[in-house]
This record gives C-alpha cells, sequence and structure tokens, in this order.
C-alpha cells in the first residue's frame, strides 16, 4: 500500500512538463543530436555492402614531375587485387573542378602537386590495396616546382591555362587623391585546413543497368553526379549521388578526387568499392585555404577619415583554379573592408603553382583582406594618436553607402552600432599574480612564462562576407512539402551539413502549418537540385523555397474552410496548432481538418539576380552582406611570445534569429576557427611538399584553446529581400576573429604583426 500511495503522490505532484521548442524563433534541437553522441549516426565511413572491395589511390611523392611511364602489373599480380585504374580509364580525359573544371582525375603527362593521384587499386582488404597501390610503378622526370606565386607571372606555364587564372583591377574614384596621413604594410596569410572530423570516405555501387550509385559525405550532390557522368561516360541518370552522414564541414566537403576514382573501379569490377581516406591522404587531396600576399597603402585625413585606399592581392591557388576566381571577387570587393572609402584602387591576381590546391574555405579572399586592413587601420590610429575603436567608428560604413565595386548597400550595415557594442562591453579582470592562477598564464599551468612578462592587449575586427553565390551565379532552390495523416515530410536536396538546414525545415513547416511532426528526407539525385551547402545558401535559398512550398500547402488546407464560411484564406490564421478566423467564427485544429486528407506542393526560390565585375572591378556582384565586430583581448608572455586569448566580445548582425541556441553555437565555432588561423593553424609546405600532414603537425585549437566568447548584441534588423530576414552567421566571425587577436597582440607587443598565424618571435617585445 505505502508504495502504492507514493507512486499516486508523485504522479499528481510532478509538474506539467514544459512544452517541446514549437516553430521560427524557438532553440528545436536537432534530431540526429542524440545518434551522433551516441556513435550510432551512420557516416559513409561506416557502410558496407555484399561483395564490398576496398580502394586505395597512389599519390605522387613529388610537387613537380613529367611521368615517364606507368607500369600496373606488379599491382595486378598481387593475391586479392581485382583491378587498377588510371588516366587510360577516365572518359575521353575528362576534367573535374567545384568552379573551374581543369584538373585530371589522374595525371598522365605531368604531376602538378604533391599528392595528386596517379592511378587506384581495388582490393578484397584494404591493406592489400594500399600494398598494390604502392607496387604501381612510376617513372618520374623531376621538374622545379614553382613555389613562389610571384615568380608564377615569369615561370613558365604549369597548366594548358596558363598560369594566371584570373586578374581584377578595381579602379573607384580618383586615383589622384592623396591623404595627409599615409601608412604602409605587407601581409601574409598561411594555409589553413579544413581539417573535417573525419576523413572522407565512400562507397560505389554498381547498378544493373550499367550505371553506378555513389554514397558520399558530399555538399553539392547535383554537381558531383553530373562531373562523375562525365568522368565514367554515363548519362546522368545512370549516376544516383546519396548524401551520407556529413562529419563536419567548413568548406566542399568532400573533394571530387576522392568521389571519382571509386565508380571507375566499381564500373571496372563489378562489385561495390569502398574507400576510406587517411588522414594524410585527406591534407593531400582536398583544397586549402588560399595563402595570400597583400600590399596596402591607407590614405586619411588629419581627422582620420579614409581618402583612399590602394592594394595589391596576390592568391596563390597551388596546382588548379577550383573556386579561386570567386575568392579573388570577393578579396578585391571587400579589400577596404565595412568603411567608407571614396577612392580605392585594388588590383588582385590568382595564379597556379605547385604548391597544394586551394578553393572554398569559409569566408574565402574576406579572411585574408580583413586581416590586412584592419592592420592598416591599426597602423593609421597609432599614427593619428586615435583610439583604435574610435578611428574605425569615424569611417563605418551603413546602410547607403557604396562598396568600392560601386554597389549601393541596400541590406542593413549596422557597422557603427555592433562596434559600439563590443567598445563598450566591460573587460575582464586582469589575473591576479599568484601561484593558483599559473593556470592564466600564456603556455598553461606548466608553462615556463614569468607572470611578470605577461602583458595584456586590447584589439579590434570588424569584417563583412557577402551570401550566396555572386557576379551572375544562379542561386537557385527547390523543396517539396507533402502532408499525409497529420505528418509533415520535406524534401529538399539541401544538404545538413551541420548548419541546421534539417531543423530550420522542421521549424518553418511547423510555422506554417501548425504541424508537430515534421521529417526531413533524405538527400539523393533523385530530387530536384538545391544547390551547393555555403555563404548561408541553404538557410537563405533552400529555406525559402520550403516555406513557399508550406505556404501553398497551407493554402490548400485553408481554402475549403474559407469557401464554407464566405470568406478568403487571408482572414484564417494558424497559431498552435489550432485554425481560427479573424472574427471568431472559425476554431478547429489542424489535426482535425488534416484527417483523411494528403496534400502537397513544390516550389522554388530564387534571389535577385547579380552580375560579374566589369573590367574595371565594377558591378552589382552580390546579393546581400553580413557584418560583424569583434573585441580581442589577449595576454602575451613577451619573453617566450606565447599568446593565451582571454575573451573575444563579438556582435553581430543577423537579420533575424530562427534558433537561439543554434545561432550561438554556430558563432561560436566561427570564432573558435577564427582563433586557430590567428594563431596555430599553417598546413607547412617545402618546396611544394607538405610538411607533416596529420593533426599532429597541423595544430587545431582544442577546448583548452578556445577563450571565453561573449555573444555581446545580435542585431535583429531583418534584410526585406530575404526569406524571414535572416542573414548568414557562421562565415562572418571566422573571417572577423583572426584580425582581432592580431590586433590585441599588437597593442600588447607594440609589435607590428604582419602575418598569419601569428609567430612566437613575432609576439616578442626588445629588451
Amino acid at each position: 500500500m505505502s508504495n502504492e500511495a507514493a507512486t499516486m503522490t508523485t504522479a499528481v505532484d510532478a509538474p506539467a512538463p514544459d512544452p517541446l521548442p514549437h516553430g521560427l524563433g524557438a532553440s528545436l534541437p536537432s534530431t540526429d543530436t542524440r545518434a551522433k553522441t551516441e556513435g550510432t549516426f551512420p557516416y559513409a565511413a561506416d557502410l558496407w555492402a555484399e561483395g564490398l572491395l576496398w580502394a586505395a589511390v597512389l599519390r605522387s611523392p613529388h610537387p613537380h614531375a613529367r611521368i615517364l611511364s606507368i607500369d600496373t602489373g606488379h599491382a595486378l599480380k598481387m593475391p586479392g587485387v581485382r583491378a587498377v585504374v588510371t588516366h587510360e580509364d577516365v572518359s575521353d580525359g575528362a576534367l573535374h573542378g567545384r568552379g573551374s573544371v581543369d584538373r585530371p582525375v589522374f595525371a598522365s603527362e605531368v604531376v602538378r602537386h604533391h599528392g595528386e593521384p596517379i592511378a587506384a587499386v581495388a582490393a578484397d582488404h584494404p591493406d592489400t590495396a594500399r600494398m598494390a597501390a604502392a607496387a604501381v610503378i612510376v617513372e618520374y622526370e623531376v621538374l622545379d616546382p614553382v613555389i613562389d606565386p610571384e615568380q608564377a607571372f615569369e615561370a613558365e606555364p604549369l597548366h594548358p591555362d596558363g598560369n594566371l587564372i584570373r586578374h581584377i583591377p578595381l579602379s573607384h574614384g580618383d586615383p589622384a587623391v592623396i591623404g595627409e596621413v599615409v601608412v604602409e604594410g605587407q601581409y601574409r596569410i598561411g594555409r589553413q585546413d579544413p581539417a573535417p572530423i573525419g576523413a572522407e570516405a565512400g562507397l560505389a555501387v554498381p547498378r544493373p543497368d550499367g550505371g553506378v550509385e555513389l554514397y558520399l559525405a558530399s555538399t553539392d550532390p547535383h554537381s558531383d553526379r553530373d562531373r562523375a557522368a562525365a568522368v565514367y561516360g554515363l548519362e546522368p541518370e545512370r549516376v544516383k549521388v546519396v548524401v551520407t552522414g556529413v562529419p563536419g564541414a567548413t568548406a566542399d566537403r568532400e573533394d571530387q578526387g576522392f568521389q571519382l576514382p571509386l565508380g571507375l573501379l566499381a564500373l571496372k569490377t563489378g562489385c561495390p568499392v569502398k574507400l576510406t581516406a587517411t588522414r594524410e591522404e585527406s591534407f593531400l587531396g582536398h583544397v586549402h585555404r588560399h595563402p595570400t600576399l597583400l600590399r596596402y597603402r591607407h590614405h586619411a585625413d588629419a581627422e582620420g577619415k579614409l581618402v583612399k585606399v590602394e592594394a595589391q592581392i596576390l592568391l596563390d591557388a597551388g596546382a588548379y583554379a577550383d573556386t579561386s576566381s570567386d575568392a579573388l571577387a570577393a578579396a578585391v570587393s571587400f579589400a577596404c573592408g565595412p568603411y567608407v572609402v571614396p577612392n580605392a584602387f585594388i588590383e588582385g591576381w590568382a595564379v597556379r603553382t605547385n604548391n597544394p590546391p586551394s578553393g572554398h574555405v569559409r569566408g574565402e579572399g574576406a579572411m585574408q583582406v580583413c586581416a590586412a586592413y584592419e592592420a592598416q587601420m591599426d597602423k593609421l590610429a597609432k599614427k593619428l594618436g586615435l583610439d583604435p575603436a574610435e578611428l574605425r567608428l569615424r569611417n563605418a560604413m551603413a546602410t547607403g553607402d557604396v562598396l568600392p565595386t560601386g554597389q549601393t548597400v541596400t541590406c542593413p550595415a549596422p557597422v557603427a552600432e555592433l562596434l559600439e557594442a563590443v567598445r563598450d562591453h566591460p573587460l575582464p579582470p586582469l589575473p591576479k599574480d599568484t601561484p593558483e592562477d599559473d593556470w592564466l598564464l600564456p603556455g598553461g599551468p606548466e608553462g615556463a612564462g614569468d607572470p611578470g612578462a605577461v602583458r595584456r592587449g586590447v584589439g579590434y575586427g570588424v569584417g563583412m562576407v557577402h551570401m550566396l553565390g555572386a557576379e551572375g551565379a544562379d542561386e537557385v532552390s527547390t523543396a517539396t512539402v507533402k502532408v499525409q495523416d497529420g505528418v509533415a515530410t520535406v524534401l529538399c536536396a539541401a544538404v545538413e551539413t551541420g548548419q541546421g538546414f534539417t531543423t530550420l525545415a522542421r521549424q518553418i513547416v511547423q510555422e506554417t502549418l501548425g504541424i508537430d511532426e515534421v521529417q526531413v528526407a533524405s538527400v539523393d539525385t533523385d530530387q530536384p537540385s538545391a544547390g551547393p551547402g555555403c555563404r548561408g545558401r541553404h538557410t537563405w535559398v533552400s529555406g525559402g523555397a520550403v516555406e513557399r512550398a508550406a505556404k501553398m500547402v497551407r493554402t490548400q488546407l485553408l481554402q475549403p474552410l474559407a469557401h464554407k464560411f464566405g470568406m478568403s484564406t487571408e482572414l484564417l490564421q494558424i497559431t498552435d496548432g489550432k485554425i481560427t478566423s479573424y472574427d471568431g467564427v472559425l476554431s478547429t485544429t489542424v489535426t482535425e481538418e488534416l484527417r483523411g486528407k494528403e496534400l502537397w506542393a513544390t516550389a522554388q526560390c530564387r534571389p535577385h539576380p547579380t552580375e560579374p565585375l566589369n573590367e574595371a572591378g565594377q558591378g552589382d556582384a552580390f546579393v546581400g552582406l553580413a557584418f560583424c565586430a569583434i573585441r580581442a583581448v589577449v595576454d602575451v608572455d613577451v619573453e617566450l611570445g606565447s599568446v593565451r586569448v582571454v575573451e573575444l566580445a563579438l556582435a553581430q548582425d543577423v537579420g533575424r534569429v530562427l534558433n537561439p541556441a543554434q545561432l550561438a553555437a554556430r558563432l561560436e565555432a566561427g570564432v573558435t576557427q577564427g582563433v586557430g588561423i590567428a594563431l596555430t593553424e599553417n598546413l607547412r609546405t617545402a618546396r611544394g611538399l607538405v610538411r607533416h600532414p596529420d593533426l599532429t603537425g597541423y595544430c587545431l585549437p582544442t577546448a583548452l584553446d578556445a577563450p571565453d566568447i561573449r555573444i555581446v548584441k545580435l542585431i535583429e534588423e531583418r534584410d526585406v529581400v530575404a526569406p524571414f530576414g535572416a542573414k548568414s552567421v557562421s562565415a562572418v566571425p571566422v573571417v572577423t576573429s583572426p584580425a582581432a587577436v592580431a590586433s590585441a597582440v599588437r597593442a600588447a607587443t607594440g609589435r607590428t604583426v604582419n602575418r598569419l598565424p601569428i609567430r612566437p618571435q613575432a609576439a616578442v617585445t626588445a629588451q
């Protein structure tokens, strides 16, 4: 009896459970969170098929060489080896590439970078495949590599298309203007690797019709399908790409160089073939952030107002063009930053070298120039005797101002408000000089530093990025919303890469239709294209398509009721799962009205068009812009050169907060990635050879390196041309935080700090 009584008392006294988050503006949790934390979420590396073979790729040990011969005979004779493919197996010598299609699947005559694929092997065991790949005999004539991008202009052509990928000479205003105060600087940005959580993997399965299915962590499945079909000599409808779980993506996640050999081997053997790259292969195979050389000259009047900016920007594209043209356009267009500059003369080049290939990495182009122009603003403030924040405020861009490209900023641009928010945020307390607080020293609790050598610095960074594609890119996405038995299903080929699209899609349908249970179908190329997952595309374009489809279903749901009561559907509203009329006459539930019905609609979203930059770098090239301000506080041991980032205070214009928890996570992740760019991440090369292509030689920031991140202010001034008014959020903190950290180190040490990542010797002050 006592146990029963206790049970009843508990049931009566228990508080009602909190309602689940619902709709836009709520912190709706992701549906795959539990599976990912428990390790049960299926990634490509987890896949298996009956009769599975394993693939391995032979890669060039040289950055530049002429291939004299390739002998696969020894590899083919090894027990367990089923096939070897080379350039001879590629249909009509088809090329691939994310932007420019200029990259061979396998090198045939010339090797252009360290790690370039030469051949691929399929065998019945992964160790056998790797040994067989090593048994392929390649005779090389080693050539001198071109590793300095400045030498690429005079060097012999490294590619049939030449060494110059793109040149943009931007000219805006009067070149004769000269400021009362002039500062100059030269800056270098290192090679950052995306370093995804999981290395590349994939599975290819041959089909009975002679086609092939590719199971990949693709971020742009339709583009990957079309390129694969060209390489295999098949019609696109005979190649299907099925998107698996994506283990982290801060760039184009799955390089096509990993995907394409899989299908060739599957078609040749008639068996499923799987490839799981090692971390070394991952570093050697995919693209990296463009190393960049920048030269700047800023002109200002005596009050600190900018009158002219001159700059030269040189991007090292590595062996192939990839998306270097897009990166250069962003770098040149944003070379002056979110500041009003009436006269600007920016010249930019992207060139081929024999260094590792560069391509799309979050904030490409904009990140490199942000580090340079913010260093220039610090120099200018010092020369004028002004507070660095005050100088930036005097030049801050606002809505209605004009970019150096001639495009008017029509979206919200609250740059001054963002900067004031981080400037006025209380500074963190100084650490006490006591043994208990040794862990606060740069270098950690076991560091060799002397507390008396630690200097604190405060610096600022203000950055901007563009959203969606640029220069005439056709940004379009298609989505279908189906409702049956009270359950909604979203079909859209927008890949969930960690940006939260699947959660957003559920929220949109919940908000529009008042349905709690919303499912998002897995992605494959049987669905219409949604385009690549970068630059906030899926929040804007794919989210917009989902919203339009959901609104069409809403109309289908409400029309019979409106007709019955003699009113228009605009006079009906859906709130908390209930349908009510403006006058209160009608009141029913969504569940009741959906009973026994099946409704569906398909819609597209396409933003307003843009145009390419002309020969003077002028044109309305961007759909929208996003801005961010960060104040960095660092402690520097000026004897050892070690740096500890104490705090990063962030303010950002986000348009509209769609999911607060998800937004905070994206901002914190972006800031932390920027700390890596500022202090540790640099994929080093020696004469074109990648040194230490592993996670011991390439230093990622860990949880111990992450600073306190304070989200000081989020400005929700909606962009009227964007669905929901929301802006891209994750790229602009990556762009801004490295510049802010470098600014703070300059303030602490008095040193120039003109290179990222910051070397210890750059933070050591003269004794």
